[in-house]
């Protein structure tokens, strides 16, 4: 579906960006494959890499309602994945995460109607779900106005959907490569928040399929939620450092014990594929009648039972010392 097709991802020097590239340029042959950052070293640094003829590289911010409306003149299909991310800096700078994650993505939506894009999807976050952190709190902000966007289109495009999942393995900014460099740095002992501490886990190229996927699968308006295993902090020290010792240092500000993605309050209008979930909007439509449970790529789901929760800490699937360290091999960003 993306063979002769223009494509935009924002934020797209980051992990997800130049791993879902990539994937694309060795798969498809799309007609534009667009970066649009605003970090021109960055640009220049991946350009290096990733210079076929199809590529082009746009200096914006999702802050910047003209510059992505003009980055989107003719664009098929759009990947949001433009954020700030860390929990503390957000803490510290609420404003800043305001102005990029929930005014840049409406922003982003508004060019998507104008250039009359076909697809749209958003990357959100396990933290979006019951947040108690800023980020959190904007990202599922912002999955709110990308489910509602469709009302804005009625029955014409573009559609909007939102792909939401984990913990990235060895992502920028992440806990791997943070152990890794203290470890480099040969530290007395690794930071341990608190030892029961989970996360789910999922490796970039898992997230770059998920979205492809969900491009084929979506009809508008649905969160796709992937079935990941979970990780116990203490066994990712373990794999990445098995003989240094934990300093307990508790919970930095805005942390959960456990993440969740699927809440409990959203049980009712959560269905469960073979692979995912999806969660259906909130709000009735205005154009149609979908049923979600049978999506646009042929897959069958059902209703999960009232009081439903997917959450790291009770996941059936966890991940063992010896599992973590072979993901990690096979998953460099």
């Amino acid at each position: 579906m993306f063979n002769d097709k223009s494509i935009l991802i924002t934020g797209g020097t980051g992990s997800f960006g130049k791993r879902y590239v990539k994937t694309i340029l060795e798969n498809y042959k799309p007609s534009r494959l667009i970066i649009y950052s605003r970090d021109e070293l960055k640009q220049y640094e991946m350009e290096q890499t990733y210079n076929d003829t199809c590529m082009r590289y746009f200096i914006g911010d999702v802050r910047d309602k003209e510059r992505i409306t003009q980055a989107c003149n003719g664009v098929d299909y759009i990947i949001h994945a433009a954020a700030l991310k860390q929990v503390p800096a957000a803490e510290y700078n609420p404003t800043e995460c305001i102005r990029t994650n929930i005014n840049g993505a409406e922003n982003v939506i508004h060019a998507a109607i104008y250039n009359k894009v076909k697809k749209v999807i958003a990357l959100s976050t396990d933290k979006a779900a019951s947040p108690i952190n800023l980020y959190g709190a904007t990202k599922l902000a912002s999955d709110k106005l990308f489910v509602a966007a469709n009302n804005m289109v009625g029955a014409k495009f573009p559609r909007f959907s939102v792909v939401r999942y984990g913990n990235v393995v060895g992502s920028r900014g992440s806990v791997v490569p943070f152990f890794k460099q203290l470890v480099a740095d040969d530290v007395a002992a690794l930071p341990i928040t608190d030892i029961r501490m989970t996360r789910f886990w999922i490796t970039l190229q898992q997230g770059v399929d998920l979205v492809l996927k969900s491009f084929e699968r979506m009809y508008g308006g649905e969160i796709f939620v992937p079935k990941i295993p979970s990780i116990n902090v203490v066994d990712l020290a373990k794999a990445i450092a098995p003989e240094l010792p934990h300093e307990i240092i508790g919970i930095r500000p805005g942390e959960k014990l456990h993440e969740k993605m699927v809440p409990k309050d959203d049980s009712y209008r959560t269905i469960e594929f073979d692979d995912h979930y999806v969660i259906t909007p909130s709000i009735k439509f205005a154009d149609s009648e979908v049923d979600y449970c049978f999506n646009n790529a042929g897959e069958v789901g059902s209703k999960v039972e009232e009081g439903f929760s997917y959450d790291s800490g009770q996941n059936p699937v966890f991940l063992s010392v010896s599992e973590i360290s072979e993901m990690h091999k096979h998953a460099e960003v």
